[in-house]
């Protein structure tokens, strides 16, 4: 049974803000104060600071964030375990899914593998890697496939599929000559994904390694949604970096055209990740090779 000192802990976590805490449980800021001193005094370490008027976890309070937050999810299923036992309830499963890894990747084998359980009651979630980690740090999810970079160390995963981060460009896009390294792109408008998106991490990392940036090219758009990217670049707005598996349908309606270059492709893996030490990661990993089966 989770103690409601830790709701309060996770909440304040999440918004690392007293007063948005307190009103998201509907609770005074001296109570939400109140409940964090008793932490503290329990755990015989300060769990909050302030930097520059801004708060941040400690390093105890990061420590104490990671266990409690899986203590908190398993919490959320045993409730419903037990009603399954107990009253013959569907198995529920809460799952987020990155834009690419679930239109183009997971959604297929996770449909073949609900046919075979119809006992399944499914909820998906989607949205960018930062915001499906947000939602597993708090229990709204089970489990998430993110194709962006998350902390290894905080989070267990799998890799569930390697995908190639290609350049694409309209079919008739005329280059002043033609491009044979990512460094002849520069000239380009680049249209890439907003902040927080898994692809336009992957980007900016493999950018980064050869001291680019999004900055670097002629100009750049920011667009939050993969099929309004496709629509501006066959509409000879710009080029683009995606995920192969999500243009392969353009490419063969000769709508799009990936530009071939000579460096090393763009490679990274979808992830399966959900929280460490959880008492249902046998449940998760059952799961990963349904999909996978």
């Amino acid at each position: 049974m989770q103690d409601f000192r830790v709701k309060t802990f996770l909440t304040v976590c999440r918004t690392l803000n007293y007063t948005r805490a307190a009103e998201e449980l509907a609770l005074t800021q001296p109570a939400v104060s109140q409940h964090i001193t008793y932490l503290e005094r329990e755990y015989g370490a300060k769990l909050f600071t302030y930097h520059r008027k801004k708060l941040e976890l400690t390093p105890a309070g990061r420590v104490l964030r990671d266990g409690l937050a899986t203590m908190a999810h398993d919490d959320v299923l045993l409730h419903e375990r037990i009603e399954e036992v107990a009253h013959g309830a569907t198995v529920k499963l809460r799952i987020g899914m990155t834009l690419t890894a679930g239109e183009y990747v997971v959604a297929r084998p996770l449909a073949r593998c609900l046919g075979a359980r119809p006992d399944i009651q499914i909820t998906v979630r989607s949205g960018g890697t930062q915001h499906l980690m947000e939602l597993l740090d708090a229990g709204t999810i089970d489990c998430a496939f993110v194709e962006g970079l998350f902390d290894k160390a905080r989070y267990a995963s799998r890799p569930f599929s390697s995908e190639r981060l290609v350049p694409i460009c309209a079919a008739e896009h005329r280059f002043p000559r033609t491009p044979r390294t990512l460094e002849d792109l520069l000239g380009e408008r680049l249209i890439l994904r907003e902040e927080g998106s898994g692809s336009r991490n992957v980007l900016v990392h493999a950018l980064a390694q050869r001291n680019l940036s999004p900055a670097s090219f002629a100009d750049h758009f920011v667009v939050e949604s993969l099929d309004i990217i496709k629509i501006f670049v066959q509409a000879d707005l710009g080029i683009s970096f995606v995920y192969e598996a999500a243009v392969q349908r353009e490419v063969q309606e000769g709508t799009l055209r990936v530009i071939p270059l000579s460096d090393a492709g763009i490679f990274h893996d979808i992830s399966f990740i959900y929280l460490r030490d959880s008492i249902y990661e046998q449940d998760m990993g059952d799961l990963f090779e349904a999909l996978k089966a």
